[in-house]
């Protein structure tokens, strides 16, 4: 519900070449009105309050004068119309009444007075029922501060309402801002009159959450002087209305330090490998062919033997970032929290973007399903495709915590996808022995596992202090097994719980 608009002094107004700030939204006949958005676009439940009168008038009071939610098609700026609807506001109910009421009370008691009085009211009564809405057409654009920011960063959005035409003495704009974004500054409403012409801005600022948003219609009340009655109408946008929303990658320090596992490809993990390089790894007995760069001349003039020099190799490694979807892994710390899944998701959006930065080659899977797989690659169209997977396939948004189902590991299943040579990063706040079991089955089997988890855990009960003790135990097994652990601390950021677990790795 909006606030009374007559407290919006955000509306920055335009016409021609003045500028001008409106410092307060009056209505031209002394009422103000607080517009509750409704749910359906196609409702009509708008609700008026009569500041003048102290009247409240609900659904039941609102009469429908006019169901046309088709525009006329000879009008450019109806193609911009979704639908309208035109209903009184009952601004004006019970005059009728009181004028027959004040011209019977004249014409029984003889009284001039009270019959002219009675025939003001039937004059009011007629002009109220004559009156009709003001025509909406506004061209609404939107944009924004920036349209791919990063999780909870703050986006400033500005929505210009040009009218192209007659004036509307009284008009209400309520953005349609998506339902998972939250207004953070401002508001996405305003109410002002707006004449002929005149271009008027709304700013406000969401935060971001990860995924694609897109905005929805925005909603225009438009009255006219009398404002019996109204004009409700959905209007579409003329820009892209859309945000999009993905973690960046790790901070360029940060190092992951991926496992000797590589492929055959050029890259930047270091193997036991003598070759092309840049680290000095060993000498051996020239062979016709080496280029003569790589010839050691100094052992050559103290021995008179020719040796060739071989440095370490870097080759790029094949990652596949996999992700716990179970019902065991939904859990949060508290109910104001993201749940491990959803935090695993964004790790392991920043763990994608940097190693495919550094030219490894990364696929995406998840455990309890065969669905999605993305097959380790490299390229810009390869990071788009892993965006849309991201922020788009069901079992990776949050909205897949409403349809939670019992997904069993196959190792097998995934292990006939992963490639021979790749290594496993694995996301999970290991909290289940299932997931545990099935890490040391990966690594054993040849594809070395890292696994990075987000701590759901908390310390405020006694119950929640022993699942917390044994997830620390899960933890300290899963490394005495082989494969390297990351615990990612719910207040810290992942960079600082890889470049803490890099030490332990390092030792």
């Amino acid at each position: 519900m909006t606030d009374d608009p007559g407290s919006d002094a955000g509306a920055e107004r335009t016409d021609g070449d003045s500028h001008r700030t409106d410092g307060d939204s009056h209505r031209t006949d002394g009422g103000a009105a607080i517009v509750e958005e409704a749910d359906d676009p196609t409702a009509a439940s708008t609700t008026t309050d009569d500041a003048d009168a102290g009247t409240s008038v609900d659904d039941a009071d609102v009469e429908r004068v006019d169901a046309g939610g088709e525009a006329d098609d000879d009008a450019g700026a109806d193609r911009r119309i979704a639908s309208i609807e035109d209903r009184f506001t009952g601004r004006w109910n019970g005059i009728d009444a009181a004028a027959l009421l004040a011209i019977g009370v004249g014409a029984l008691a003889q009284s001039p007075a009270a019959f002219l009085v009675g025939a003001v009211g039937v004059a009011y009564a007629a002009y109220a029922h004559m009156a009709r809405p003001p025509e909406v057409e506004l061209r609404i654009e939107r944009a924004f501060g920036d349209d791919r920011p990063d999780p909870g960063e703050a986006v400033d959005v500005t929505v210009r309402i040009t009218n192209e035409g007659a004036a509307i003495p009284d008009l209400r704009i309520v953005d349609g801002v998506p339902p998972q974004l939250h207004v953070v500054e401002g508001a996405p409403r305003l109410a002002t009159e707006l004449g002929a012409g005149e271009t008027v801005e709304l700013n406000y600022s969401i935060s971001a959450e990860r995924g694609r948003h897109g905005f929805e219609l925005v909603r225009a009340i438009a009255r006219g002087y009398s404002g019996a009655v109204e004009r409700d109408a959905r209007v579409r946008s003329t820009t892209d209305d859309e945000v999009y929303c993905t973690p960046g990658g790790l901070p360029p320090s940060t190092d992951l330090s991926l496992q000797s596992l590589t492929t055959p490809y050029a890259g930047r993990v270091e193997t036991d490998i003598g070759g092309d390089g840049a680290e000095f790894y060993a000498t051996r007995e020239y062979q016709r062919g080496d280029p003569l760069s790589r010839v050691d001349w100094n052992r050559k003039a103290r021995t008179g033997e020719l040796s060739t020099v071989e440095f370490r190799e870097e080759r790029a490694a094949s990652v596949v970032l996999l992700i716990d979807v179970r019902a065991e892994a939904w859990l949060r710390p508290d109910d104001a929290s993201s749940s491990a899944v959803e935090r695993s998701v964004e790790g392991a959006m920043q763990v994608f973007s940097s190693l495919i930065d550094g030219g490894d080659r990364v696929g995406v899977a998840v455990v309890g399903a065969t669905d999605p797989w993305l097959p380790p690659g490299s390229g810009e169209d390869h990071r788009a495709r892993a965006r849309n997977l991201f922020v788009e396939h069901p079992l990776l948004t949050a909205d897949s915590a409403d349809d939670l189902v019992q997904r069993p590991i196959s190792v097998t299943a995934l292990r006939r996808q992963l490639p021979s040579h790749s290594q496993v990063i694995l996301f999970s706040p290991l909290c289940d022995d299932d997931v545990i079991e099935q890490a040391k089955l990966l690594d054993a089997g040849g594809h070395l596992v890292t696994a990075i988890s987000p701590d759901p855990t908390a310390t405020a009960t006694s119950g929640q202090t022993v699942a917390h003790v044994e997830r620390a135990l899960r933890l300290s097994e899963l490394r005495r097994a082989g494969p390297r652990v990351a615990d990612w601390q719910w207040d810290e950021s992942l960079a600082a719980a890889i470049s803490r677990a890099g030490e332990r790795w390092s030792a």
